[in-house]
């Protein structure tokens, strides 16, 4: 058997009889679906693909609160390229339903005129949030604004969105892990964790 074949058996081994961790949180039970080192595997891609395409640029990240301050921070470290990071708090989710209305919670001291801005997402499902963030952030005169996000629904996306760097494309399951949380519980658990039905 050649080396490569002993890889790729080994590989496929390893998906197959990788054991489930099971989380309960509060009321609902949670099982792994995305390891820990697929997360950094694909983070680290974006971040080289980002650092790519913002060549010669000093971006400004926009991290959105609470979710995505873990996949902002390991983004950033992976980047290649100068860069510099803000947050901005937002809130649409109450439990496990999202409320159809976002509410500002802490807003942007930085000057974004002329700026190239990234706004960097835990997970994009509808894109109202997304959608109301871009129009605000186009009223303080950057230079272009991208987004960047850890996860996208797209079988729930409502708004017309250009989502360049995405990490994972997931169907319309309730997540939690890596920043994610149920009810602000489950934000460090270092996987990916589907709610079970």
């Amino acid at each position: 058997m050649t080396i490569l074949c002993r890889k790729i058996c080994n590989f496929v081994a390893n998906l197959i009889f990788q054991p489930m961790s099971i989380a309960k949180i509060k009321d609902k039970t949670f099982a792994t679906s995305i390891s820990e080192e697929q997360i950094k595997q694909r983070v680290k891609e974006l971040a080289l693909r980002i650092s790519k395409d913002m060549e010669g640029k000093n971006p400004l990240l926009i991290g959105v609160l609470n979710g995505s301050f873990i996949f902002a921070a390991d983004l950033m470290r992976e980047m290649t390229i100068p860069c510099e990071i803000s947050f901005v708090k937002l809130a649409s989710y109450q439990g496990i339903t999202s409320t159809g209305k976002v509410h500002e919670v802490l807003g942007i001291n930085e000057d974004l005129t002329g700026r190239t801005v990234i706004i960097v997402e835990d997970i994009v499902d509808t894109g109202r949030t997304m959608r109301q963030m871009i129009e605000s952030l186009g009223t303080r005169h950057p230079d272009s604004v991208h987004i960047c996000s850890l996860f996208v629904k797209p079988d729930k996306l409502e708004e017309p969105l250009d989502i360049e760097y995405a990490a994972f494309k997931i169907p319309n399951d309730f997540i939690v892990g890596y920043g994610l949380d149920y009810d602000q519980q489950g934000r460090g658990l270092k996987e990916i964790y589907t709610l079970v039905e």
